[in-house]
């Protein structure tokens, strides 16, 4: 099937002809199962100390049993409490491009206090999986897993390396990723990758699903801090602009200030064709968007919808604060962190001189804290959106499949700046209202994980075959 580009990035839309796929056959579902309840039951939370160990641990016996030769299963890491895992699937010919899949076995803390299941364990109900990292991102580690070890078993013969690439921090600082990006540039070199901690399925109401998401770009992370001193003193004897004050202005000065709105060919194209999906009430927003022009007066609503308007601006926000040093002492230091999204057209000297220009005034300095990385939007190629659209309408229906641009981080940044481009292809179908990564009672529909699971089996069938 050939695939054309239609009138943006926005969506992709088959043409008519033949693109051959791979034959379907069946995954291990059960084996897919398995590892994702094992994986649950591992603490790779910051809190879990050597549970990712454990985990990366379970991953290699099952490798190994499976054959896998010891010379392409790579345990490598920042520490020992926080090893990676990369695995070769090999072609008979080395000379081909690889590609590199992705997921990230740690997960965000999971207070049992605030749950009704216990998060680090996998518990079925209702057709339900619930557990910490159940879709964010150990759904994403046992098919991947799951489908080398499946593919393996039947004698299925790449045309090209498969690379699996999972890592231990993502939900932190993502620094294994820098690293097997930078120090290990070898083991995951490729010529494109595919990520599963991005991207999905969007249900409608009813539970069909209504459009395929890929993400292609995301936002730059960046961290900087908002600091004030003084000699300080008593406080019974007050005194204008103690750093409290002062940071606090300097906070309000950025929370009443919008970055221009800056478009680039993903997000132009998403609000182009987004409301396939959005809420009726939306729409009239989204074709304001799509057909906005630097100058124009910017679309009413646009402010009020998070979502939206971080698609179209890059934004800053206080996520921290701290400052004094007694109940009854005039402040001598405060502090507040400022968490920036940066568009990937964007430069990092053009965020930090707006924030120097809206914290100066207050007599407040700005520090960065978590350096920008550069994260370039990865372009459609026909290797990738052909079989990527192809197998969404065999797995998903006649829906269309969008390009996004990321509000959030993944370690895809860290691989896009090695020179990877990366592809978010979560294929999990869910309700947009109701996602509860990172959230309480964390769950993935199991109809929905298996339905992820025979996709990713195809799709790795099918950009390791070459024409």
């Amino acid at each position: 099937m050939r695939i054309r580009l239609c009138a943006s990035l926005g969506a992709l839309c088959v043409a008519l002809g033949a693109m051959p796929l791979p034959a379907q056959a069946a995954p291990d579902q059960a084996l897919a199962r398995q590892l994702l309840d094992d994986l649950i039951a591992s603490n790779t939370a910051p809190s879990g100390g050597p549970d990712t160990r454990h985990a990366v641990g379970l991953l290699v016996d099952a490798l190994r049993a499976e054959g896998f030769p010891e010379s392409d299963i790579h345990v490598v890491g920042i520490s020992e409490e926080l090893p990676s895992l990369v695995v070769r699937y090999r072609s008979p010919d080395p000379k081909a491009g690889a590609v590199l899949m992705m997921a990230h076995i740690d997960v965000v803390e999971g207070l049992e206090s605030d749950w009704s299941y216990p998060p680090y364990q996998a518990t079925e109900e209702d057709g339900w999986i619930y557990g910490r990292g159940s879709t964010d991102n150990k759904a994403g580690v046992a098919m991947l897993v799951a489908n080398f070890i499946a593919l393996h078993r039947e004698g299925f013969a790449p045309d090209r390396d498969l690379i699996l690439m999972l890592t231990a921090d993502e939900e932190t600082n993502g620094l294994s990723a820098n690293m097997l990006g930078t120090t290990h540039r070898d083991l995951i070199a490729a010529d494109f990758a595919l990520n599963t901690d991005g991207g999905g399925v969007i249900a409608g109401e009813d539970g069909a699903p209504l459009a395929f998401v890929m993400q292609t770009a995301e936002k730059v992370y960046v961290t900087y801090a908002f600091t004030a001193s003084d000699p300080g003193g008593h406080s019974s004897l007050p005194k204008p602009d103690s750093p409290i004050s002062a940071v606090s202005r300097a906070l309000v000065a950025l929370e009443d200030y919008h970055f221009p709105i800056n478009l680039n060919e993903i997000s132009r194209g998403f609000f182009s064709n987004w409301s396939v999906v959005a809420p009726p009430e939306d729409r009239a927003l989204l074709g304001a968007m799509a057909a906005y022009q630097p100058g124009d007066t910017e679309p009413e609503g646009l402010a009020a919808n998070p979502y939206y308007n971080s698609l179209a601006r890059t934004t800053c926000v206080a996520t921290q604060i701290a400052g004094g040093h007694a109940e009854n002492a005039l402040p001598q230091t405060a502090r507040a962190v400022v968490n920036c999204r940066v568009l990937p057209q964007e430069s990092a000297e053009s965020v930090e001189q707006r924030l120097a220009a809206l914290a100066a005034p207050h007599g407040v300095q700005v520090e960065t804290v978590f350096p920008y990385m550069a994260s370039p939007p990865s372009l459609p190629r026909e290797d990738v959106t052909g079989p990527v659209t192809a197998l969404a309408q065999r797995h998903f229906g006649n829906i269309p499949v969008i390009p996004e641009l990321s509000t959030g981080a993944t370690d895809g940044a860290f691989i896009r700046n090695a020179g990877i481009p990366v592809y978010g292809i979560s294929a999990i179908l869910e309700d947009p209202a109701d996602i509860r990564a990172h959230g309480m009672d964390e769950r993935i529909a199991i109809s929905a994980y298996q339905r992820s699971v025979a996709y990713w089996y195809d799709l790795a069938k099918a950009v390791s075959t070459l024409d």
